[in-house]
């Protein structure tokens, strides 16, 4: 068995019916170039295949009501591909709006916790194409957030897919195998009897990051406040829904503003976000007089030497939309991100690691409950939306034989932050994914189609 850490068992104690907390990704798929042409049954054996390389895909949780540590990951004896992979077709005309319906719609069923925390969803007639005869399809895939992050959820993608479309797949790997409720109660009480002693070990990087955030404060070398966020209509306890929406832009382009200002390529999507929300916000007359800010998950894979799929840290960045000038503000982000970053290098790697390694279930379940009752109550929000920029590869990609055309990340959304942007390089393009609530932002396709604008 392999135990869940802290920061991965949190998105199971954090989630509810109105917060699923998965995370999904829509690819574009060709599938002229599928070897044999395209059936449902031979994308279902390639993909039984290619499972057999990914323990992740295969692993299903496990507790017993006797452990007072977190759950443990353990083989299923049970698995069939057969139970994760569905099928379904698009209504005509099978365009962006028909495809964004289905995928909300999916993306907002929890996933059975009973199985192996992941399924896909090939859907077919996309385009009004016949995906038999050469056409598009689309591949919807929901992975929950304590068995990946951004970088182990790209690995996954990585054994998925291959540079040619004819790939041999990857050798077998081994599960964990499994455990008795015996064994993992037992595991579970040696482990939380060391804990006091890990804590003595967190306490003197807290305190030392807190004295140096004091010190930056004074400099004005800080990062974005927490809780310092205006309120905006996406900042409201959400609902169980969700609604998508997603754009696809040239690198190139943006490599362009890049060295036109001398600045970096996250900065430049930071600014797009900026541009987009500001154009939207002010076309409603809901624009804030204080900036808008952004949470960006920030990977610490290459830092951390804890256990744990989630390897993450965070970091608040001003996005500067009170700016009205799109170079000024472009210039002000680089500069906020400059210093957010240095501020987020000085803070431990693995800090919030180490504390969410020692809060309980209860715990957790208690701060959410806290945090929504107060969102009722009308307090400000934490932060007001996440962006999350992830590198992909740049050459051609194939999923399951299937040419890959775009890849649109879906993140998740949260009480008092609504509102989801992730950005993929991939091929050239960079695909944008955004998903919120209905209910706080019913016409998302005007923030998706802002991209180019701005």
């Amino acid at each position: 068995m392999q135990r869940l850490s802290g920061l991965d068992a949190s998105f199971l104690y954090l989630e509810t019916a109105a917060q699923p907390l998965h995370v999904c990704s829509i690819l574009e798929l060709d599938t002229a170039t599928m070897p044999g042409g395209y059936t449902f049954d031979r994308l279902r054996d390639e993909l039984a295949m290619r499972v057999k390389a990914m323990p992740e895909f295969r692993e299903k949780l496990a507790d017993s009501r006797l452990n007072l540590d977190h759950p443990v990951w353990v083989e299923d004896p049970d698995f069939d591909v057969q139970r994760h992979l569905h099928r379904i077709g698009l209504p005509p005309p099978g365009g962006r709006a028909e495809l964004s319906e289905i995928c909300g719609h999916i993306a907002s069923l929890p996933l059975d916790r009973s199985r192996p925390l992941w399924e896909m969803w090939v859907i077919e007639n996309v385009a009004g194409t016949d995906a038999h005869s050469g056409g598009r399809l689309a591949l919807l895939t929901k992975v929950h957030h304590a068995a990946v992050d951004g970088v182990t959820g790209a690995n996954l993608m990585s054994t998925l897919c291959t540079t040619e479309p004819d790939a041999p797949p990857p050798d077998p790997v081994d599960g964990p195998g499994r455990a008795t409720e015996l064994e993992i109660a037992i595991n579970g009480a040696l482990r939380f009897v060391t804990r006091p002693l890990k804590l003595m070990n967190v306490l003197p990087s807290t305190v030392s990051t807190v004295v140096d955030t004091a010190r930056r404060a004074t400099k004005g070398l800080t990062m974005a406040a927490p809780f310092a966020a205006p309120k905006t209509p996406f900042n409201a306890n959400v609902t169980g829904h969700r609604n998508i929406s997603f754009a696809e832009m040239d690198l190139a382009d943006i490599k362009t503003v890049k060295d036109r200002f001398g600045v970096k390529v996250n900065d430049v999507v930071m600014a797009l976000v900026a541009g987009v929300l500001r154009r939207y916000l002010l076309d409603r007359d809901e624009l804030p007089e204080s900036s808008l800010v952004a949470m960006i998950p920030v990977s610490v894979h290459d830092k951390s030497d804890r256990p744990g799929r989630n390897q993450v840290s965070g970091m608040f960045s001003s996005l500067h939309t009170n700016i009205a000038d799109p170079v000024e503000r472009l210039k002000a982000i680089a500069e906020a991100n400059s210093v957010a970053k240095q501020h987020s290098s000085a803070i431990g790697a693995t800090l919030l690691q180490d504390w969410t390694q020692f809060a309980a279930p209860a715990v957790f379940g208690a701060a959410m409950r806290v945090y929504a009752s107060s969102r009722l109550s009308g307090a400000r929000p934490v932060h007001n939306l996440v962006v999350s920029n992830v590198p992909g590869p740049q050459g051609q990609l194939f999923m399951l034989g299937c040419q890959v055309k775009a890849m649109y990340p879906l993140g998740p959304i949260f009480h008092g932050s609504g509102l989801n942007m992730t950005v993929m390089s991939l091929s050239g393009n960079l695909d944008v994914g955004i998903v919120s609530c209905p209910e706080l932002v019913p016409d998302l396709w005007d923030m998706a189609d802002g991209f180019d604008v701005a």
